[in-house]
């Protein structure tokens, strides 16, 4: 059962903006200028540009393959369930991580006013965030626009009253450590635009994601990096370095030394919108992971299931917050270096899964957005992230490890006994050695989310098209020989006598030619008992004679029925009508490459349905 589309553009730049602008501006930067100095917003701006460019092959399979779980299922169908399987677990880890680090943040502001318990509030926090994406996904969503726009708001003030207060002298030494210590500290801080992966994860339910995907995420990309620069900037030249490195609150910190108390509380305010947002968003997208997971069969199915008033996967919810509280046990550094090497994984994982797609020639991949600088991006992107995976230390590798073990005995558990899957690697190694290795399962699949992204309605005749057989025959014939050569198809689907079809169709085509043009041909008789119906698909370049005057026929529609489904029989020849008329029906009929090209050709056609 697919989700409902219920998110705008303004939805898709609110949550990745809201993903992306929390604990990475608001807690980070101490521990990041403790690294690099004063330098710190080139770190920044670095790290916004790779965000961008590792997330331009996110956006292309995003909007190829608009589907719950994002880069899971990218990965599952470029290399197969294992693979999947594990990047899903690492995604779900990961924006569980993050979401964690922001409800962290929460915590330290309440207790920094009330002294509370900070397990007990996190808590409580996890316990909000998983009843508020229960509610529904369109409340949710409204929630996030509300809170990331007040948040820009705040920020902006804050960078306006800062830039005059900066001092010069602050900033030197500026490379402290060199021009290598601004690239490591850009992987340290990745986590900062890890939200870009949460948009991918709701791709789904994004109403026009062939528009509101691209430009959602980009636009929220390039905002959040120049607020992300400009605040770093602004806080390295108000506030003390010692003071710098050694805050868990630097942007308050400095809002203080700029505004007094007011600024003080107004940045507070600030961080308090933005971890909301962040973990309002990461159990969101996160929650996705195991629902994609469900569906896929590598999961219970149980977490797949749907329900309430908002349609909502309530025990993937439920679960994701569950990991989020657990999260909150984890020493804050390596809370962060595990989700920036989860998150800097998925990335490679995914521009290796593009690659793949592209070179697999699946007829049905299909995206809106295509990534630059093909395959060169790609291949930048995978030596980058994988030399930031390396930086990010022992712990942090450990971690990655041990769930990447869990994910393969979760395989083992429920993946491997799922046997009717393909895999885009599959196709690709079809190309280039065996054409047998595929049963076309994977485009079929995506063929169907292509009608889903771009809201293709379906009706009768669609369902007959997916079940017709479909026969490419390159020598000419007689329509004699058509039919001795499609009989015993036609004797499977009824259950009539063979002599008893071949006398039907010879009949109808001595009352009236069926060949309806010199290139199409619709040949149909109404057929024995109840509920049946049929259709087989024939392309013949030699083409097939009906007549000895007339020309070659290319496309023939075999269609048959029985009298109590006369009206499907009648829209079937209305809808190979409409089709076939159209200007270029000729020429991609005759130019289509394959079987599923062909069906491509009915099914994903604009003719009027219902």
């Amino acid at each position: 059962m697919p989700l409902k589309k219920t998110i705008s553009f303004w939805g898709v730049f609110s949550i990745a903006a809201g993903a992306m602008i929390s604990s990475g501006i608001f807690i980070l930067p101490g521990y990041a200028y403790a690294k690099t100095g004063p330098s710190l917003f080139l770190s920044y701006l670095v790290a916004g540009i790779l965000g961008l460019v590792g997330i331009l092959s996110v956006i292309e399979l995003s909007t190829a393959m608009p589907k719950a779980g994002g880069d899971f299922y990218f990965i599952n169908k470029a290399f197969g369930p294992a693979l999947g399987t594990m990047s899903g677990i690492l995604g779900w880890v990961a924006l569980s991580l993050k979401s964690s680090f922001a409800v962290f943040g929460i915590t330290e502001i309440i207790h920094l006013f009330t002294g509370s318990d900070m397990l007990l509030t996190g808590l409580a926090l996890c316990l909000f965030f998983v009843l508020l994406n229960i509610g529904g996904v369109k409340e949710a969503v409204v929630f996030q626009i509300i809170l990331v726009s007040g948040l820009l708001a705040l920020m902006l003030i804050y960078i306006v009253f800062g830039l005059p207060s900066l001092e010069m002298s602050r900033y030197t030494p500026f490379l402290k450590g060199g021009v290598n210590d601004v690239f490591v500290t850009s992987g340290f801080i990745f986590i900062s635009f890890g939200g870009l992966l949460n948009v991918a994860n709701i791709s789904e339910e994004v109403k026009n994601p062939r528009r509101n995907l691209p430009l959602g995420i980009i636009l929220s990309v390039i905002v959040v990096t120049l607020f992300y620069t400009a605040i770093t900037f602004v806080i390295t030249g108000t506030l003390e370095g010692d003071r710098f490195a050694a805050s868990l609150t630097p942007v308050a910190d400095s809002a203080r030394n700029v505004m007094g108390e007011p600024g003080y509380y107004i940045i507070l305010a600030a961080s308090l919108l933005a971890f909301i947002t962040t973990a309002n968003a990461g159990v969101m997208s996160a929650s996705r992971y195991p629902l994609s997971l469900s569906r896929d069969r590598l999961m219970p199915s149980f977490l797949g299931r749907l329900s309430g008033r908002g349609e909502t996967p309530v025990w993937a919810v439920i679960f994701t917050g569950l990991i989020i509280f657990i999260s909150l046990l984890l020493p804050l550094e390596l809370l962060v270096k595990a989700a920036s090497t989860v998150i800097l994984t998925s990335y490679v994982l995914t521009n290796i899964a593009l690659i793949i797609l592209r070179e697999s020639g699946l007829t049905n991949y299909r995206p809106s957005f295509r990534a630059p600088f093909y395959p060169y991006l790609q291949i930048l992107c995978i030596f980058l992230f994988s030399f930031f995976i390396a930086d990010m230390g022992k712990d942090a590798m450990e971690i990655s490890l041990a769930l990447i073990f869990l994910s393969f005995c979760l395989y083992i558990i429920y993946g491997r006994k799922e046997k009717q899957r393909e895999s885009a690697l599959l196709h690709l190694l079809k190309k280039i050695t065996d054409s047998r290795l595929t049963r076309n399962l994977l485009e079929d699949e995506l063929r169907e989310v292509l009608i889903l992204r771009d809201e293709i309605e379906q009706d009768g005749f669609d369902d007959l098209v997916k079940r017709a057989p479909i026969l490419d025959w390159d020598s000419p014939c007689s329509f004699g020989e058509m039919l001795e050569r499609t009989a015993d198809l036609i004797v499977g689907e009824t259950g009539m006598e063979r002599k008893g079809i071949i006398e039907g169709y010879v009949k109808r085509q001595e009352e009236a030619n069926t060949a309806v043009s010199p290139f199409l041909a619709i040949p149909h008789i109404v057929t024995e008992g109840e509920k049946g119906m049929f259709l087989i698909i024939i392309r013949s370049r030699g083409g097939i004679f009906f007549t000895e005057e007339q020309s070659a026929v290319k496309a023939v529609f075999l269609l048959g029925g029985t009298a109590d489904n006369r009206n499907l029989h009648l829209k079937a020849l209305a809808s190979i009508a409409t089709i076939a008329g159209t200007e270029s029906f000729n020429r991609r009929w005759l130019e289509a490459a394959n079987e599923t090209e062909l069906k491509n050709l009915l099914l994903l056609n604009e003719r009027k349905r219902g």
